[in-house]
């Protein structure tokens, strides 16, 4: 992990009392939590708010603070899969931040089951890397080299004894991780493939990632498409675009950044 992701994460994962979206009381460690892929947040709510359509609205879009991307809901999901190309991020002043994943669960729970990259702006300077998270337990990153333009595959793998598998793959670099832990009581309610603006005290600025395209988006082996998914568009409160999906055709789509 860099000295940079250390900055952001490292207070608040010493405190081991401090809840993963508020902040405790206290002058050690109020100034810094832990960045985190929080789940879904919709446009308009100032702090997480965790959209409930009952049996799932199908073939619809929404909007969210810090997802943009296509959710399965409506069911109960075993397995979800994508391949992209992972994207350079523009850096020009500040700190931004970026990530792209699959996931189990958080479009409309407050767990989520994930792995993905993550591309941030130091500045000027450009940051790669890989995690998996069991949100909300705090995210752990790979010590594995991510660049720019290499073809991840990803994969989150539910194997009905509280167990999953969260599995990414860099073709590229020649490399594959694959964490496996135990959570129960996981809805598991959702599959998502995502890309986010990651939370920490509150959303964090979007890097400028361009445009990522996902390929071979599956849901319990299935075509993503074939569960008529609920595609998420990223806006401010306000209703600014920050990243927009493009059409669904099987598992193929795009997210193209278009913060001002």
């Amino acid at each position: 992990m860099s000295s940079f992701h250390r900055s952001i994460r490292a207070a608040a994962t010493a405190a081991i009392a401090v809840a993963p979206l508020a902040m405790a009381s206290g002058p050690a460690i109020a100034a810094v939590t832990p960045m985190m892929q929080a789940p879904l947040i919709h446009s308009g709510s100032a702090t997480p708010f965790f959209i409930s359509h009952g049996g799932g609205v199908r073939n619809t879009t929404v909007d969210s603070t810090n997802w943009s991307g296509y959710a399965a809901t409506g069911s109960t999901y075993t397995s979800v899969s994508t391949t992209f190309t992972q994207p350079a991020v523009t850096c020009k002043s500040g700190d931004q931040y970026s990530s792209f994943w699959v996931g189990l669960d958080g479009y409309s729970s407050d767990s989520v089951e994930q792995t993905g990259t993550e591309a941030d702006c130091d500045g000027r300077t450009a940051e790669y890397s890989a995690w998996y998270e069991l949100y909300p337990a705090y995210p752990v990153t790979y010590s594995n080299t991510v660049k720019p333009g290499d073809v991840i595959t990803e994969t989150v793998t539910f194997s009905g004894t509280d167990t999953y598998a969260m599995t990414i793959k860099d073709t590229t670099e020649n490399w594959t991780k694959t964490t496996t832990k135990t959570s129960s009581g996981d809805a598991r309610s959702s599959a998502e493939v995502i890309a986010e603006a990651p939370y920490s005290n509150g959303v964090l600025p979007l890097a400028d990632f361009g445009t990522v395209n996902f390929s071979g988006s599956t849901v319990n082996g299935a075509s993503l498409s074939s569960f008529s998914p609920t595609g998420i568009d990223m806006a401010t409160s306000s209703g600014t675009p920050e990243a927009t999906i493009g059409a669904l055709s099987g598992g193929s789509f795009s997210i193209t950044w278009n913060s001002k």
